[in-house]
């Protein structure tokens, strides 16, 4: 387990936000520019909604400790390679998927840090552990800034290779993700099982209002139809793999897979049993 959260979760993140950053150009960073309005829907959604609707549901739900730290970990997760996937299956706007993902992967960097360090402050109280803000900021930096902008620039130099890497990537990504969450679980299994009556339906709602909400967002906005169905997507779909490592680097000395990091794993589990029945829809839908 050491190995698995010093070697293989952050190397695994990394290879995630490659791949993303192979599938983005320096237009995907002009359409904030060119479409704000766009844009700003999305990022309203996952950088204001969403943590408000978390932090709302963890009152209700009665979810307390390091699993409320997990949950709200999980909603200042912004997207990745997944919402975009989803946001062309379901017929939306695809280059404003993959926009808002990478602008928000880049901004996570600063919003996570400081708002992890309020949430265990705020839910943990006296048992607390202390958060260095600068170091998970830093070793955010490494983990998903980095790549992204590797994978940006070779995709800038190197176009022709970038476009027949970026499929393999992905199937890569994929592959490390379903081993991350099964680890997350697996580390956290009596903890999962004990939660599970509460955590569960907590994050099923969470995917569900927050899918309608920026929807609904994005309408009252004024977007066109697809539009409103990449910021419904980008809202309610997190990253999960980035939730969990952000987990595991709260407590650097800990040998295996905290709670903080068990939201993030059930999450990317229940994700798919809400998000695929609603892309379907939303596709039918036209």
């Amino acid at each position: 387990m050491g190995i698995l959260l010093s070697v293989f979760l952050p190397l695994s993140l990394a290879v995630i936000m490659f791949a993303l950053g192979l599938g983005l150009t320096a237009g995907d960073f002009v359409r904030v520019v060119t479409r704000p309005l766009a844009f700003i829907a999305g990022a309203l959604g996952q950088m204001v909604m969403l943590p408000l609707v978390a932090f709302g549901l963890i009152q209700a739900f009665g979810i307390t400790g390091e699993l409320a730290v997990g949950m709200m970990i999980l909603s200042l997760c912004p997207g990745g390679v997944t919402s975009n996937i989803l946001a062309k299956l379901a017929h939306g706007d695809v280059a404003l998927s993959v926009t808002l993902t990478g602008v928000i992967s880049l901004l996570s960097i600063l919003t996570v840090p400081l708002i992890t360090a309020f949430s265990v402050n705020w839910f943990m109280g006296e048992d607390a552990p202390d958060v260095n803000v600068t170091s998970l900021a830093i070793a955010m930096f490494l983990i998903t800034a980095v790549p992204v902008l590797i994978g940006v620039l070779i995709r800038h130099f190197k176009e022709d290779w970038a476009v027949k890497a970026e499929p393999l990537m992905s199937r890569l990504a994929t592959v490390l993700f379903i081993v991350i969450v099964a680890g997350a679980l697996a580390a956290n299994w009596q903890v999962f099982i004990d939660n599970l009556p509460s955590l569960g339906p907590a994050l099923v709602v969470l995917n569900i209002v927050l899918l309608l909400a920026g929807g609904l967002l994005a309408n009252l906005m004024g977007l066109d139809r697809e539009e409103q169905k990449t910021v419904s997507i980008e809202t309610g779909i997190q990253n999960a793999t980035l939730g969990i490592t952000v987990g595991a680097l709260i407590l650097p000395s800990a040998t295996e897979l905290t709670a903080y990091s068990l939201p993030s794993g059930v999450y990317g589990i229940t994700m798919y049993i809400v998000t695929i029945p609603f892309v379907l829809w939303v596709a039918n839908r036209g």
